[in-house]
């Protein structure tokens, strides 16, 4: 796990900068959307393996193996890709430059902490620690609010459907809810598919896609603005209206394209945003410091709500602030629309 994140985390730094720095300046802000939602495609694959194949059972105890050995296949793609790949004519002048003077030097990690750029720097990361943040928190918890549901429908049919505390709950009665989960795990896990579809392909893939051409409307700022605070809106809606609520699955499922619209769109931001704020010498280390260490700081966030022994519950309910936090981050931010990358 750790080599595959180490992976995907460099290659969509270097991809966002390169996809910034082939593409015009009306429609780069579009295709950095689109680069960055492509990975809808592979979350719809998941949803399609889970629903179709996990849940389902297949290979029996040996069908998580087979969903591994089909996640492999696209990245055999990649191969192909580097075959192929011409660097951008704006990394070959970057290096020309460096060549002729030290001071221009390519991927000096030093040179974002410089006054011209410390700004952007803190900026970004913070933007990226908020995001993914709230993703771990807020957009994954809720994604299975149907899941939840599915599990909690289970148990009403085993007559378990009373038992509030299950810390409390007799041996007998812990039993009777593990064979129901069990015996019922096949409709649960259909659930948890809808609903991640839902959330993260459509509702979600909808956000990402839309965030290019948002931000040439309203800017980069107001389109950051605009996500936060709808995520905050629509996460308090979720945890605190409709899923402790007596509400229906019907219900839940039409507004989780909603949620997912605006709790994740926000991060297309990063590949369309970040490589704006820096010169070609430095696009790919600040683009990928910048969202790299954005995950470095969730994770000390998840952590420390571990540590604090919230229940995911609250994890969620207690994370939602972060939106806000956002609104009043992007007020620090540096407004790039329709400006040139810079060289």
């Amino acid at each position: 796990r750790f080599l595959v994140a180490m992976g995907v985390g460099g290659e969509w730094a270097v991809a966002s900068a390169m996809v910034a720095e082939v593409m015009p300046r009306r429609s780069r802000p579009v295709m950095g959307s689109i680069f960055h939602a492509s990975s809808v495609f592979g979350t719809l694959m998941a949803v399609a393996v889970g629903y179709f194949i996990i849940s389902r059972q297949v290979l029996q105890e040996n069908t998580w193996r087979l969903g591994f050995v089909i996640g492999v296949l696209p990245a055999l793609l990649t191969v192909f890709i580097r075959w192929t790949m011409r660097e951008p004519e704006q990394w070959v002048r970057a290096q020309e430059r460096a060549a002729r003077d030290a001071s221009q030097a390519t991927g000096n990690l030093g040179g974002l902490f410089a006054s011209q750029f410390l700004r952007n720097t803190v900026v970004a990361t913070t933007l990226a620690t908020i995001g993914l943040s709230t993703f771990w928190g807020c957009h994954i918890y809720g994604k299975d609010a149907l899941k939840r549901r599915a599990e909690a429908s289970v148990l009403q049919e085993a007559g378990l459907g009373d038992v509030t505390n299950w810390k409390a709950a007799t041996p007998d009665q812990v039993a009777a809810r593990d064979t129901a989960l069990k015996d019922g795990q096949q409709k649960i896990k259909q659930q948890e598919m809808v609903g991640m579809f839902l959330t993260m392909v459509l509702g979600g893939g909808l956000g990402l896609v839309l965030f290019g051409s948002i931000s040439n409307v309203i800017g980069r700022k107001g389109a950051f603005v605009f996500y936060h605070a709808g995520g905050l809106v629509a996460a308090a809606l979720l945890f605190y209206v409709l899923s402790p609520g007596d509400y229906s699955p019907l219900v839940i499922g039409l507004f989780l394209p909603v949620f997912g619209f605006l709790t994740l769109g926000m991060h297309a931001g990063y590949a369309v945003y970040f490589p704006e704020l820096f010169p070609t010498r430095l696009r790919g280390t600040g683009t990928g410091f910048c969202f790299n260490a954005g995950r470095i700081g969730s994770a000390v966030v998840i952590l420390m709500s571990g540590l604090l022994k919230w229940t995911p519950a609250q994890s969620s309910s207690y994370l939602i602030p972060l939106f806000g936090l956002g609104v009043l981050v992007t007020f620090l931010a540096q407004e790039t629309r329709g400006e040139e990358l810079p060289e």
